[in-house]
Parts: C-alpha cells; sequence; structure tokens
C-alpha cells in the first residue's frame, strides 16, 4: 500500500509518499518534501494568512512532483490519499486538502482526513522498528501543548492542556517583544545556550498544581514589565548580549521547568514507560537535553523524532493516513476541513 499525504496547515507546503511492504512491522518513507515559507513571513514578524495560502497553491506543484521523483514513483501507483484537515489556517488547508481529495477522485482511489496534532503526535513513531505502541505523548508546538495517553492510534486519553498560549505561541510572543526574527523560538533557543537561566526570576504557572494543563500567557506579561526595568523605556535594542542571552535563557528554562514537572506526573499517573515528544518545540535543544536527563533518572524511554519530522511535515500525515487506511478508516471527500479540529476518538480525562 502505497500512501501519499500533503500538509498545507500554516506556512510549509509538504508532501511525503510511505510504502508499507508486506511482512515489514514498519512503513518504508520513501519521500518527505517540505517547502518552507519562513523568509517570506519573516518580512512581517509572523505568517500572514493569505500570502501563505497564495503561496502553497503556487508552491504545491512543484513540490508535488519533487516527492514522487524521490520516491521513484507516479502518481499512479498511489493507493491512498491523505491529507491535513485541520486544525490550522482556514484558507491554507483548503490547497492542500483539495488537492488531495481532487487526485483521489481522478484516481479512483480512498480519500483521507488527518488531524494535524495527530500527525504531530504519532510522529516519533515514523521510523521505530516495533511500530506505534502504548505511550504517553507530549505534544508541543507553535499552537498546541498536550499531554495525552495513547493506547493506539483513534485511543486517546487527553490529559492536559495549555488553557491559553502554546508552549511555542511562548517562545513566539516573548521573541517578538525582544524584536528576535521570527520564528522566534529557535531564536530564544540559540541565545539561551550563552546565558544564565537562573538571573530573572520569570514565574512557573500551574507549576504545583495538581492537574496537568498548562498556562504560558503569564510569561509573556512577566518579559513585558521586567523590560522597563532593564533599559530606558523598555527598548530590546538596547540590551546588552549577555543580559539578552540570560533573559531567553530564564524564559526557556521556567517553559521546560512547567513542561518536564506535568509529563513526569502524568508518567506517575498513567504508570506509561515510554514518552514520545513531538510538535516544533520539540527541537528545541534546552528541551531535548533536559527530558531525556529526567527519563534516565525515571527508567522511561524516551523517544524523539528526527529535527526534520519536528515541525510541520507531510511524512507525519503520511504515517497516519496509513494506520487509518489499514483499519478502512476512509472519508468521505466532502469531508469539510476544520481550523478547529479536535482530535477524534479521545475522551476527556476523569
Amino acid at each position: 500500500m502505497l500512501v501519499l499525504g500533503i500538509e498545507s496547515s500554516c506556512d510549509e507546503t509538504a508532501v511525503s509518499l510511505m510504502e508499507e511492504v508486506a511482512g515489514e512491522v514498519q512503513p518504508r518513507l520513501l519521500s518527505s518534501i517540505i517547502a518552507t515559507q519562513i523568509p517570506l513571513h519573516r518580512l512581517y514578524g509572523g505568517v500572514i494568512p493569505e500570502l501563505a495560502s497564495r503561496n502553497h497553491s503556487v508552491a504545491l506543484p512543484e513540490v508535488l512532483q519533487q516527492a514522487l521523483d524521490e520516491a521513484g514513483r507516479s502518481i499512479h501507483d498511489v493507493d491512498v490519499f491523505a491529507s491535513t484537515a485541520g486544525p490550522g489556517l482556514v484558507a491554507a488547508l483548503l490547497v492542500g486538502n483539495t488537492a488531495a481529495k481532487a487526485l483521489a477522485l481522478a484516481a479512483g482511489k480512498p480519500f483521507i482526513a488527518i488531524n494535524h496534532m495527530e500527525g504531530h503526535m504519532l510522529s516519533p513513531f515514523i521510523n521505530r522498528p516495533n511500530g506505534l505502541e502504548p505511550h504517553l505523548a507530549l505534544v508541543v508546538s507553535g499552537g498546541h501543548s498536550l499531554i495525552v495517553n495513547v493506547q493506539n492510534h483513534d485511543d486517546y486519553t487527553l490529559m492536559g492542556r495549555s488553557l491559553d498560549d502554546a508552549a511555542g505561541e511562548a517562545f513566539d510572543k516573548v521573541a517578538k517583544m525582544l524584536d528576535l526574527p521570527y520564528p522566534g523560538g529557535p531564536e530564544i533557543d540559540k541565545l539561551a545556550e550563552r546565558g544564565d537561566p537562573k538571573r530573572f526570576d520569570i514565574p512557573r504557572p500551574m507549576i504545583h498544581e495538581p492537574h496537568l494543563n498548562f498556562s504560558f500567557s503569564g510569561l509573556k506579561t512577566s518579559v513585558l514589565y521586567l523590560l522597563p526595568k532593564l533599559v530606558e523605556n523598555g527598548n530590546p535594542n538596547n540590551l546588552d548580549e549577555q543580559t539578552l542571552c540570560d533573559l531567553c535563557a530564564s524564559v526557556r528554562q521556567a517553559i521546560i521547568d512547567v513542561l518536564i514537572k506535568k509529563t513526569r506526573r502524568a508518567l506517575n499517573e498513567t504508570g506509561l514507560r515510554l514518552l514520545a515528544v513531538s510538535g516544533g518545540v520539540s527541537c528545541n535543544q534546552g528541551l531535548r537535553e533536559q527530558l531525556a536527563t529526567a527519563c534516565a533518572n525515571d527508567g522511561v524511554e524516551l523517544l524523539l523524532p528526527p529535527n526534520s519530522l519536528t515541525t510541520d511535515n507531510a511524512a507525519m500525515i503520511a504515517f497516519a493516513g496509513l494506520l487509518k487506511a489499514r483499519d478502512g478508516q476512509f472519508s468521505p471527500l466532502d469531508t469539510p476541513v476544520d481550523p478547529n479540529m479536535k482530535l477524534a476518538g479521545y475522551q476527556a480525562r476523569a
């Protein structure tokens, strides 16, 4: 079975082909092509939805052909077409979703609508020889922060989520306050490597609360009030380099402390010994290192996707599509996109 996945939920246009081979547990990733729009949106300090959707339309034909060429396959070889249906920017979602539906209709092949967050959540298992296993998932991206008990695809228990800003959103908003280039999260991560995380007392909201939800909106407020105390008029461009690095390190550490504290609590509650971390923030160097230390101390196996699969990509969409196709979970061609799509098959934590 050959699955073609398309991702266009935000500012990456991506196409991937994944093949299931008889007798093999793990499918083969044949290609994963990503065309990023970061240089374009950096000019505006963030993603402009209309520009994103227009550029998806321009980029998609070439990205599709590159993915087919790299896989050594023809469009006629594809057995199942999958695409992101949400959450995301509605105009951007429509480009990839409509293209996948049109290809499925023209080829007379099945179509599968994929939840973007489900794709992220399953992505650490793309290259895992044993395939998908029960685990605790920590999904940390620009738009979402989730802790999920995963027993199988479509069998999820949502244990915790952000009640306001996601972790990646907090990084990006603080970066914008500091006048750092878009995307801000990686910039903060780089500067933090040279900083002192103990210099500034950044709040760690809800870290001691018994529930597993997050709140990161207070971090940006803290930085907003701190800047005028450090430089005249709060102009971040007047910060000396070391102070900037120390501030970035302090913000990064506050976010990491909350994520790790809540995740360890969830592992203890569930008894799960496998932690899979995904989403764009999972490539944060500080988070990866400190999670590795915490998991080693707790006897937990840590599963991290390669950096190429942490940000938005179509390999995760093809993988999720393949798992659903195995069970015959196909979608009608009139399935709408949903910018606020929730995970299907999950139940809220009791």
